[in-house]
């Protein structure tokens, strides 16, 4: 009875002993976690919030900076961010639950679905617009979509915009990401269901999967808790240009949480929405690594399943560890600048894993005389169409890229400098008589720039 005893003391002692120990590894983690994130803020470089899940549990949650500047509101979990293209694999997903209702098929022509629809359009299928493999050009990047996003706009007059443009390529002999596509998946998916894209997103996937921080964003909307976007300016930060969301549709018009995100991403994984079927579809590769509305490739050697988005004001990221049923969510109300929230998912992912990192770091300012700045005046060539013009604002040295803002440079020494809004650092190199010939550029590789004015 004695030994009996004993045996069953010595296993609860074991037991409580493990759990100690998890218990400080994830204080130990969380820490990290923390550590990182608050050097990025104290560096201005992040504005956002975050969020950490293993084995389907939350480990970390945390907002960072702030929802709205005017009002000194901080970022938290419960803070509304526009997600951009995070929205696609709801749209894919929409498309799933479609087809698993027989209300439609991947394979299907999408001129079953497009009034007046073009020849060239003929041989694209449903499955061609999911994977960016229909050909179909983006209209985010036509040379009017700067003049025309703030304005309203119907499906109609959204498909007019790049219904009459030649094919890039021919169905899947190629692969470029489509915002097109996209928008015109919203339309199928509105088409197949009888109502709006809208509308089939909050009774077919929020409301069941009880994701009641998510919706379709609408500017007439009152959403308690809505963070505001900005973008880097020559002043540090400024409002970001108006987009109508009306535009980005199925492609990317969703505002959601970190913990909403975690919600969604438990189900997608967990076959509680999609079949097993769908949902290895959607993480399927079909060219590019690019199955439906997810990338799907490799990340601290595991697979890792995720995408990242980009509207006016913020950038996203959402990424899984299948194998290891990890979420890690980046959201941030800031678009432009480095790290960026696929760099910080992945920081975040090594910290969890026990991978090498690098704690972010302030550079110093230099002292230097303003003077020496007028030598760097001019403009620099980075390619054909692409200049980078160096200015003097007094005491302050600014740059801008054709078709970007301008944003302030900070003197490392009289010859390089850094913006505090990216990772990236300008080294001007002068000839023998001490003239300006050309800068360094270094921005995730470097780049030779001849001064040309």
């Amino acid at each position: 009875m004695l030994k009996s005893y004993c045996k069953t003391h010595l296993v609860i002692l074991a037991f409580l002993a493990i759990t100690l120990a998890l218990n400080i590894s994830a204080q130990d983690t969380n820490a990290k976690f923390d550590e990182y994130l608050t050097a990025l803020t104290k560096q201005d470089r992040f504005m956002g919030s975050v969020l950490v899940a293993r084995d389907g549990k939350v480990v970390f949650s945390k907002g960072y900076g702030m929802a709205n500047l005017e009002f000194d509101i901080p970022n938290t979990p419960q803070t509304k961010f526009r997600l951009g293209s995070v929205t696609k694999q709801f749209g894919a997903a929409s498309i799933l639950l479609l087809q698993e209702r027989g209300k439609l098929s991947v394979q299907d022509p999408i001129c079953k679905y497009v009034e007046n629809c073009p020849k060239t359009w003929e041989p694209i299928t449903v499955h061609h617009l999911l994977s960016h493999t229909s050909g179909i050009p983006n209209f985010t990047n036509f040379p009017e979509y700067p003049k025309t996003m703030m304005i309203p706009a119907t499906m109609d007059s959204l498909l007019a915009r790049f219904k009459d443009k030649p094919l890039d390529f021919q169905p899947l002999e190629k692969w470029n990401y489509s915002n097109s596509g996209y928008v015109l998946l919203g339309h199928i998916i509105e088409k197949a269901s009888g109502e709006s894209f809208e509308s089939f997103l909050q009774k077919n996937i929020l409301t069941p999967l009880k994701m009641q921080n998510s919706g379709y964003d609408l500017h007439r909307k009152i959403l308690k808790n809505r963070a505001t976007g900005y973008s880097p300016s020559g002043n540090g930060k400024a409002n970001s240009e108006i987009i109508d969301m009306t535009i980005p549709h199925a492609a990317g018009a969703m505002y959601s949480t970190v913990e909403d995100l975690f919600l969604w991403n438990e189900a997608l994984f967990g076959d509680k929405l999609l079949s097993a079927k769908s949902r290895e579809a959607m993480t399927t590769v079909v060219k590019n690594n690019y199955g439906y509305g997810l990338t799907i490739d490799k990340m601290h050697n595991r697979q890792a399943v995720s995408h990242g988005g980009g509207i006016n004001g913020f950038n996203t990221y959402l990424a899984r560890f299948p194998e290891e049923k990890v979420t890690v969510v980046v959201l941030r109300n800031v678009d432009g600048g480095a790290p960026g929230p696929g760099k910080i998912s992945a920081d975040l992912a090594a910290i969890l894993f026990g991978e090498k990192y690098d704690i972010p770091t302030v550079k110093t300012v230099a002292k230097v005389d303003p003077k020496i700045y007028d030598a760097y005046v001019g403009e620099y060539q980075l390619a054909p169409n692409f200049i980078l013009t160096v200015r003097r604002n007094g005491d302050r040295l600014m740059t801008q890229a054709t078709g970007q803002g301008e944003i302030e440079i900070f003197p490392e020494s009289e010859t390089k400098f850094f913006p505090k809004v990216m990772e990236a650092s300008l080294t001007f190199v002068k000839d023998e008589s001490g003239k300006v010939t050309h800068l360094i550029l270094n921005q995730g590789g470097e780049r030779k720039a001849m001064k040309i004015k």
